[in-house]
């Protein structure tokens, strides 16, 4: 039987059925990249419940997961993003705090900060500030692709919406942000594909 280390996220999810302590090593494989993910959209505090919510609601929905997918990152994005639509107040002063003072939350070692308080500048507040008006759906899809670095499929799995709506609410969120820092020369990055 090949390890727990080359088995798909669904082969593992599969074998949990039976063998519940499978489910470990996606934790382990996931964990600190929805963590990051959530710590991005709402602080470190709040992130660490959340991510302990995400893999708890994965696992007690593991039996409708789709096996033949191997990778369970984009089902886990998903979950993580649900769960956010219960804290978006909390998302959205995080990012009005990043505005006022240019300091990512999600930064938590010593070396990081300082490099942050280094290089923080209006550029990061004005986006920040614009990240703040953007739609919840705007938002989701803008930071998975963005952040997660997902695909246009992989949001809509993640979301449960069409692709086209993905492509629909990413333009949406590049023509607001592109409207908010033209001033900045940021604008080039947020390019439509």
């Amino acid at each position: 039987m090949p390890t727990r280390a080359v088995l798909t996220d669904g082969e593992l999810i599969g074998m949990s059925g039976t063998q519940p302590e499978s489910f470990g090593a996606v934790f382990d494989r996931h964990a600190t990249t929805i963590h990051r993910y959530l710590s991005r959209r709402v602080g470190g505090t709040l992130a660490d419940d959340l991510t302990a919510e995400t893999f708890l609601t994965a696992f007690q929905n593991r039996f409708a997961y789709d096996g033949s997918r191997p990778d369970a990152l984009p089902w886990l994005y998903g979950i993580a993003a649900n769960l956010l639509r219960g804290h978006r107040r909390t998302e959205v002063r995080m990012y009005r705090a990043l505005a006022r003072t240019g300091k990512d939350p999600a930064l938590a070692s010593h070396d990081d900060v300082v490099a942050a308080q280094v290089t923080a500048s209006e550029h990061v507040r004005v986006l920040a500030g614009a990240l703040a008006r953007l739609s919840p759906g705007e938002r989701d899809v803008l930071t998975l692709i963005s952040q997660a670095q997902l695909s246009y499929p992989e949001v809509a799995e993640a979301l449960g919406i069409p692709v086209g709506t993905v492509r629909s609410r990413l333009h949406s969120a590049r023509k607001r942000l592109r409207a908010a820092l033209p001033h900045l020369g940021l604008s080039n990055g947020l390019d439509d594909e």
